[in-house]
């Protein structure tokens, strides 16, 4: 922030060449120290503030941070959040539409703007140079580019600028917004508002967060079929879940092992594959291709 002198304009020759030195250097050596001062704060993280969108903690990748530029953009533009904006042949923010379920989109197909998976999709597609992330925000979230997951029992904690922050069960997930750093994040929320900057929510229907692999996907990818399909800790129907791929998916595996039979979708198998970016097990009736991975080894 610049300051300036205020007073009245002194014309007495003898108050004049009793003003400090430092005042009498002029107006470019004010220039120069405050360009100074903005290159200095340039270099560091933003500090927080309500309405304040950008970097707002260390540790973000060059990619996570121009995503977070991309995406403050929108907040400076004034644009509108707009059910289905954002889900054009190319990322960037269209007219939405109606959704069934909120009266508040009644003027959505008048918005040209984004709804929350539209804004991710933009955002990372303006910091990778092409569309990695298209879809809805259940189908971001299960990315094969999730370079690394956190759990909501994990909090912030864990968090860099330009992770992603998902919301509902994890069959569900209806929003999905962008982490700034000090408790804030950027996100479409809802019909009738802008995008904005927000309060973390971390109560509720969080469900976790992604950090995003702008890089190439390597390992073993294949893709699931099916709905509803539930990932387990185990092997075994009976463990635990983790994760629920809500529909067609693509995976990583990372090997596969012989374990308990399973009948499901008229077929019967007991091949069951590790996914690494889960850490779960998933039965190979759910992954397309035969009943044992012809690329994948055998876990050890």
């Amino acid at each position: 922030m610049r300051t300036r002198i205020r007073g009245t304009l002194i014309t007495v020759l003898t108050l004049f060449m009793a003003l400090p030195a430092m005042v009498l250097l002029g107006p470019s050596s004010g220039t120069a120290a405050a360009a100074a001062k903005t290159a200095a704060s340039a270099a560091q993280p933003a500090t927080a503030a309500d309405d304040t969108c950008g970097v707002l903690a260390p540790g973000a990748s060059d990619a996570a941070a121009r995503a977070v530029a991309a995406a403050c953009s929108q907040v400076a533009a004034g644009t509108w959040y707009s059910w289905g904006g954002g889900h054009g042949a190319q990322p960037g923010a269209t007219y939405g539409q109606i959704d069934p379920t909120d009266p508040a989109s009644e003027h959505d197909p008048e918005r040209k703007g984004f709804d929350c998976s539209g804004l991710v999709r933009y955002a990372y597609a303006q910091a990778a140079g092409s569309d990695i992330l298209n879809g809805s925000a259940e189908t971001q979230y299960y990315s094969v580019r999730a370079a690394a997951r956190f759990t909501a029992g994990q909090g912030q904690a864990p968090l860099l600028p330009g992770d992603l922050l998902a919301y509902g069960p994890p069959d569900r997930i209806h929003h999905i917004a962008i982490y700034l750093g000090a408790g804030k994040m950027v996100e479409a929320r809802q019909s009738g508002t802008r995008i904005m900057v927000s309060d973390v929510r971390l109560g509720g229907d969080y469900l976790g967060a992604l950090r995003v692999n702008t890089g190439a996907v390597t390992g073993h990818v294949h893709r699931t079929w099916g709905t509803g399909v539930w990932t387990h800790a185990d092997a075994a129907l009976g463990s635990r879940r983790v994760y629920a791929f809500p529909d067609a998916t693509t995976i990583r595996v990372e090997c596969q092992k012989h374990a308990e039979t399973v009948t499901a979708e008229g077929y019967t198998n007991d091949v069951w594959s590790y996914l690494p970016d889960y850490k779960a097990w998933v039965t190979n009736i759910y992954i397309q291709g035969p009943a044992w991975l012809e690329d994948v080894p055998a876990c050890t």
